[in-house]
């Protein structure tokens, strides 16, 4: 198994604020490289915010040339508009790593919580604290970024269990 530098981006997908954080993996070591938050205007039309949303993903993994990505899957709520707008937003934050050449993971929320924390119900504070001891350097501005973080650290711990699996058969 090789110890190779994995750069992994990690999203969160939101229509207001898609969080991203970026990480690097050597074997079982994790070194926070840099996350921050792409934001959206309420005032513009979707189509405009969608944009928008493009356009940041795009730029982060332009200046941070990713090895791969992991986004967190949809969730469904009682307002199916807000599901389907979200949804958009997930689609966009698939397509810009994919369109660059990248592999991308999907993982559900509850399995995030369960890898970062231990528990698959988790808070939002749980969770950002593990991000700071997980990530020591590590200062996510907003909940979003902590959460894309937190899905770049699930995508490593998973990706390793895959490579061992994968070497043992």
């Amino acid at each position: 198994m090789s110890k190779r530098v994995i750069r992994i981006l990690g999203i969160d997908p939101g229509l207001r604020r898609t969080g991203w954080g970026l990480i690097e993996c050597e074997g079982n070591r994790l070194i926070f490289i840099a996350c921050g938050s792409v934001d959206t205007d309420a005032a513009e039309e979707l189509a405009m915010r969608l944009v928008c949303i493009h356009d940041g993903l795009v730029h982060i993994v332009e200046q941070y040339s990713p090895d791969e990505a992991a986004v967190e899957a949809t969730f469904v709520n009682k307002d199916a508009n807000a599901t389907l707008k979200l949804g958009q937003a997930r689609g966009i934050a698939m397509l810009v790593p994919a369109r660059a050449g990248l592999p991308v993971a999907e993982y559900a929320p509850n399995l995030v919580k369960k890898t970062i924390v231990g528990a698959g119900h988790a808070e939002k504070a749980q969770i950002r604290m593990m991000i700071g001891m997980l990530l020591p350097k590590a200062d996510p501005k907003t909940e979003d970024a902590a959460d894309a973080l937190a899905i770049a650290v699930t995508h490593a711990h998973h990706r390793t269990s895959m490579l061992i699996a994968a070497a043992m058969r």
